[in-house]
């Protein structure tokens, strides 16, 4: 299908792209790597009367780690996963960042486009949760951040204003002694997964948990911390019988939608069992990195 009429834009600074989003506010649309906005406009889901084109953006393609790690915006999904920077700093977002569609996708896909899309099933929007990180967002009444607890409001939807552009996304620092997991599954590799869970556990000296961070994909219209769950495991020594325990906990009170791809229930045996298998594996690399 072709997409509608709209009145194309393209810009090369963050000044001229807020000033459109300014002008135009919800008539506007930003184009990243269009790897979300243009299958929408082709099947006439998305109608903006103006598209903003902020490829030329030279500014918001690069890679930062100092106290945290720190994304520009147009970053390529590709780039960032084969970024050896990327990986010493934050290694699960390594590891999602590899299970985004096919690779001809992640070589177009922004690492600001995914998250400001904010699918519910996609691998950043709940590894930004569950690393606790934030976004920078501008407009012509300056920047501001806002974390991810803040910025996943409903489904593809998120508190950006209309008139303010996704600029960049931050992570914090890794710390010392913690491992890493992100597990999902999906019908076909490429394919958006069914369920998904991005973890990370602390390990203190002497071999209990720290900390615990879950945030779950795919069961609710937004990413998911099973805060119940981290709060629990804490202070525990790993065995196989807690994360048993504690992803029947986290899986309990999901309510994941139903679809062709699996009832709420299948969804939420699924998430319990990624889970499990991601506190395990996380807790191995936490064991490895003492």
């Amino acid at each position: 299908m072709k997409p509608p009429p709209f009145e194309y834009h393209a810009v090369g600074s963050v000044d001229e792209a807020v000033a459109l989003l300014a002008e135009h506010g919800d008539e506007a649309k930003v184009l990243a790597g269009g790897q979300s906005l243009v299958p929408l406009l082709a099947l006439r889901l998305a109608r903006p009367a103006h598209v903003i084109d902020i490829n030329g953006v030279g500014d918001l393609a690069a890679v930062a780690n100092g106290a945290g790690l720190a994304i520009g915006a147009l970053v390529r999904h590709r780039v960032a996963e084969r970024s050896a920077a990327v990986r010493a700093a934050n290694p699960l977002v390594a590891d999602a960042l590899g299970l985004i569609g096919h690779v001809a996708i992640r070589n177009r896909g922004t690492i600001g486009g995914s998250i400001a899309h904010a699918d519910p099933a996609a691998e950043l929007p709940a590894v930004l949760l569950a690393l606790g990180g934030d976004v920078e967002v501008t407009s012509r009444r300056g920047s501001r951040r806002v974390g991810a607890s803040d910025l996943f409001v409903g489904f593809l939807t998120t508190s950006i204003a209309p008139d303010e552009l996704l600029t960049g996304v931050g992570f914090p620092a890794w710390t010392a002694r913690t491992g890493w997991s992100f597990q999902e599954f999906s019908r076909r590799s490429g394919d958006f997964a069914v369920a998904g869970v991005a973890a990370t556990v602390r390990l203190d000296g002497n071999g209990t948990i720290g900390e615990a961070r879950i945030a779950l994909s795919g069961v609710a219209s937004v990413p998911v911390r099973a805060v119940a769950a981290e709060a629990a495991l804490v202070g525990q020594a790993p065995s196989e019988e807690l994360w048993a325990a504690a992803s029947e906990d986290a899986a309990t009170g999901l309510e994941p939608p139903s679809d062709v791809h699996g009832s709420a229930a299948y969804r939420r045996h699924l998430a319990s069992v990624l889970i499990r298998r991601a506190l395990r594996e996380a807790t191995e690399r936490a064991e490895v990195r003492s």
